[in-house]
């Protein structure tokens, strides 16, 4: 268990016996003089467990004695968690819709004495447990210590430097790899050959790789380039999955090996590619082989270039000569560690501090992922006295190998604050290379407990995303991938950290797959499984169920093809009957038709997770049962109907995520109680008017004051009675800061409703005005919109990046879009009626059934870089004045017929990456006549796809 936990936990059980409603709670009970004998045992062995923590590794008597402590502590959580539970789910008013907010108890007295004596029973027995444990003389050796064991707090520090580019030291290498790849080999006969970049961990040969593989000389040399990280798996069939994907920059499609294959040698044939295979470590030469023979179609002169810790691995792919990546010189480690430890990397004026930070940096012999780390976690803390007990407390315990730095990493992982090292130690749950989705990672910490806040206001996933900046900061964390919008999606661990993250978690936490059994079950706490599951072939293992103290059970990752399987209900009994205490359950991608009763025991639950359960069509109404639980993922769920009419009695729900739940019918009536919801992916209002007064409106949907992230309203109504009825002012979407993605999407329209919708064009326009979202606002859809006009808040919209109008097919005009200084991407989808985009831009030579974009190719749209117009069966020409989109990358036209040319303007355009057109067989008849060198004006665009014509 990584140190500090029980500590903190401890910490937690102490402040909830002392909060005021939870005594009152006790005292109707009759156990308040029981809760406050507990409260003191616990706080009496809290002060000694930082003590213990740090002797147990030498002191096997403190080792035995500190786990008895931890038996002690989690079953004293689980009581304490299921009395607040019981507490809370008896708040709930019989026949009411409100939820309670003083401590009211309804129920019988026979139920109250039951409850009573029961969790009176296990409070006494605990309370017997703790005072055998202090009473034992291990207890009397401990030293009493509440202060945390770390080294330095940091200030809040701006975090936004990205890491990789403070790569210092390795120019030459750069050059001479280089110089390898535009090489030919004079001996080989093959036209492909390999390179093998070899050095120990932390020496940064992956940022290496990254340097040259983006080096512009790099780019102009190869045709084709492709990465993927291999790692410790080399499958034949994910390597290849990988490496098309990386070519076509296309989702894989679950296609068979002899499919994968053929496709593979069609992206590579006769073309001069650059590979890189990061972080090899396959030493079985029969698998490598079998991946070149893929490989082997290139034209003379590509390149694989591998990345790797293993000589041998060198050796068997036939890298004529490795090259060896040695440690950066003492100068070059200096202005690294600079840069990482002193702000804007300036030379401390202190001599003092100067000599402390050179002899660190010559004590990381020379390896950049230490000296980051070490440097990273000294920044901002410039006081002579703190750096000279840090060399010699610290410091001084360091006798690193050269090809080891484990030892440094475990520096950097002590001095963390408990609650950073409880979140650092949760990762050894995923594998090396494993792509960590962060939002994902917050919920689960904060499921965990790990994440607190004195402020009850404060949103802990901002105080989670905290935690995750500092250890970002610290080097804890790497290669995060961010959206368009500049969110953070994404991180990996370097290797190292990982082996690092599992060294701290200890016996605590495991990755199993199908044959691993080298686990410690009684001390197991968290377990993830790195393979796919199917419930009704994979049983979970015996010693396995032995883990009565499990609060993780995560799958990281399962099969697409969720048809091939069955679900068995034995799966949910033997979970729900032996992890009783699980915090986190994973039932993703089983097949799940009706969630099995069985899982009514979880009362501890605070994460379930049930995406992707395809047939799964309802929940049944006593899941509202889990009143612990914060996240109900639902994603993918295609076929759920509806969710249970009683859950606004889910009183903590802080994420309800129904993305891709295409067939839900409605919310239920209530959901504006739950005001702790911050993520509701999807709000459907109901179609059905007999049902619209038991489902929730808009008005509900205004209390959700903290909603963020991404946000669909789905059934938005034209009728006059409708629009009143629904309430759209109630929606209040104009406070709602956080949302980044708004989709409003109307009900369809049958065209003998035309008439009507005429004679109700001002309500429309007037519903979706009342729609208005907050600024802030960065992504928005509008889908089957009936109005002849956008609502005039189009164009306060400051901070779009993404517009996307679809099937408005009575809009005729836009504002103009040059009041969208940010916009990026622009979709317009059947807007048949569309004729411009501004009035000040219409020009009567046109016809009414020609949409004229004059606002799109205006200058001051600066930052558009992808364009979509598609379904437009009247559209003949597009306007010249395209030619001024100065950062249009992504041109895609489709489903217009008509559309007979291509303007000359946009030929021009050097930033043109990618133009794509489907369904325009007029154009693809133009374009087979024309002759190749009308098209070589356009030859800086990578990608020309002409219906099933390829050009370029």
């Amino acid at each position: 268990m990584a140190e500090g936990v029980l500590f903190n936990i401890a910490q937690g059980i102490i402040e909830r016996l002392g909060n005021l409603v939870f005594q009152e709670i006790a005292l109707l009970w009759g156990v308040k003089d029981d809760l406050q004998k507990l409260k003191e045992k616990v706080a009496q062995l809290q002060a000694v467990l930082l003590d213990a923590e740090q002797k147990q590794a030498n002191n096997n008597e403190v080792k035995v004695w500190l786990e008895s402590v931890e038996d002690a502590v989690y079953e004293a959580d689980d009581v304490l968690d299921e009395f607040y539970t019981e507490a809370q789910w008896r708040q709930m008013v019989p026949g009411n819709n409100k939820v309670s907010k003083q401590v009211r108890i309804f129920f019988s007295s026979s139920n109250q004495l039951f409850f009573g004596l029961k969790i009176g029973h296990k409070i006494k027995d605990l309370n017997k447990r703790l005072h055998e444990i202090a009473s034992n003389r291990t207890f009397g050796l401990l030293e009493g210590n509440h202060e945390n064991v770390e080294f330095v707090r940091r200030e809040k520090v701006n975090h936004s430097s990205v890491q990789e580019d403070n790569i210092i030291g390795r120019d030459q290498d750069k050059t001479a790899i280089i110089q390898l790849l535009k090489d030919l080999d004079p001996i080989s006969t093959e036209n492909v050959s390999t390179i093998s970049i070899v050095g120990f961990g932390g020496l940064g040969k992956t940022a290496l790789g990254k340097l040259v593989f983006n080096d512009k000389e790099v780019q102009d040399h190869f045709d084709l380039k492709m990465w993927i990280c291999v790692s410790n798996k080399f499958e034949l069939n994910v390597l290849t999955e990988k490496i098309i994907q990386s070519a076509t920059n296309e989702e894989p499609k679950n296609l068979r090996m002899d499919q994968l294959q053929r496709n593979l040698m069609g992206k590579i044939d006769g073309k001069k590619y650059l590979l890189m295979l990061d972080d090899v470590w396959n030493e079985d030469r029969e698998k490598w082989l079998s991946l070149k023979d893929l490989l082997m179609g290139g034209a003379r002169g590509s390149k694989i270039l591998i990345t790797t810790r293993s000589k041998k691995v060198a050796k068997i792919t036939d890298t004529t000569k490795p090259y060896n990546l040695g440690g950066l010189s003492d100068a070059e480690s200096w202005n690294l560690f600079k840069k990482m430890a002193f702000q804007d990397g300036k030379e401390p004026t202190s001599s003092t501090i100067k000599a402390i930070g050179e002899e660190i940096a010559r004590k990381c012999k020379g390896v950049p992922l230490a000296i980051r780390t070490i440097g990273s976690m000294l920044y901002s803390e410039h006081q002579e006295s703190k750096w000279l007990t840090f060399k010699n407390n610290k410091l001084s315990t360091i006798r690193q190998k050269e090809d080891d730095i484990l030892p440094t990493l475990r520096l950097s992982y002590d001095v963390l604050p408990s609650h950073l090292k409880h979140c650092f130690a949760y990762c050894s749950l995923f594998p090396p290379d494993y792509e960590i989705p962060v939002e994902n990672l917050i919920k689960l910490w904060v499921a965990q407990g790990f994440v607190k806040s004195s402020n009850p206001n404060e949103c802990l996933e901002d105080v989670g995303y905290e935690y995750y900046n500092e250890l970002v900061w610290r080097s804890f964390f790497q290669e995060e991938e961010k959206d368009e919008f500049g969110i953070i999606k994404s991180c990996k661990m370097h290797d190292l950290m990982n082996e690092l993250a599992v060294k701290v978690a200890g016996k605590g936490s495991t990755i199993i797959d199908r044959n691993k059994t080298d686990f410690d079950a009684k001390r197991l706490l968290h377990v993830s499984f790195d393979f796919d599951v199917d419930s009704s072939k994979w049983k979970i293992p015996t010693s396995l169920l032995e883990s009565n103290k499990l609060r993780t059970f995560l799958f990281l990752s399962q099969n697409w093809e969720w048809w091939l399987k069955s679900f068995h209900k034995s799966f949910c009994a033997t979970i729900a009957s032996n992890f009783k205490s699980l915090r986190m359950l994973s039932l993703n991608g089983l097949n799940i038709t009706t969630l099995p009763k069985c899982l009514r025991k979880m009362k501890h639950l605070r994460y379930l997770d049930l995406n992707d359960n395809q047939k799964m069509e309802r929940l049944p109404n006593w899941i509202v049962k889990l009143q612990n639980l914060e996240t109900l993922d639902l994603s993918g769920c295609g076929s759920l109907m509806e969710l249970p009419r009683d859950i606004k009695k889910l009183i903590n729900l802080r994420h309800l995520i129904l993305k891709r739940c295409h067939k839900l019918a409605r919310i239920p009536g209530g959901l504006g109680e739950l005001t702790r919801l911050r993520t509701l992916s999807r709000f459907v209002l109901s179609k059905s008017n007999s049902k619209l007064r038991d489902s929730a409106g808009l008005s509900e949907l205004g209390k959700l004051k903290d909603l963020r992230g991404e946000l669909e309203i789905r059934n938005l109504r034209y009728k006059k009675d409708m629009v009143s009825e629904l309430n759209y002012d109630g929606a209040v979407l104009k406070e709602k800061r956080h949302l980044y993605s708004l989709t409003l999407h109307w009900m369809l329209i049958e065209r003998e409703n035309s008439a009507a919708v005429e004679e109700e064009s001002d309500v429309i326009i007037n519903s979706m005005e009342a729609l208005q979202p907050h600024s802030s606002l960065k992504q928005l859809t509008v889908e089957y919109y009936m109005g002849a006009r956008v609502a005039s808040w189009f164009l306060s919209l400051s901070n779009i990046v993404n517009l996307k109008l679809f099937g408005c097919v009575r809009c005729q005009h836009l504002p103009p879009l040059d009041h969208l200084p940010l916009l990026k991407s622009l979709e317009l989808l059947s807007l048949t009626n569309l004729e411009y985009i501004s009035a000040e831009d219409k020009v009567k030579d046109f016809a009414s059934d020609e949409m004229m974009m004059m606002s799109a190719a205006s200058p001051s749209l600066k930052s558009l870089s992808d364009l979509t117009i598609g379904r437009f069966p009247n559209l003949t020409l597009l306007p010249e004045g395209m030619g001024n989109l100065k950062s249009l990358q992504e041109l895609w036209i489709f489903d217009c017929p008509n559309l007979a040319s291509l303007p000359e303007g946009f030929r021009c355009l050097a930033s043109l990456k990618r133009l794509t057109i489907d369904g325009c067989p007029i154009l693809k008849q133009r374009c087979q006549k024309e002759t190749g060198e009308d098209w070589s004006k356009i030859a800086h665009i990578s990608n020309i796809r002409i219906d099933d014509l390829l050009i370029g």
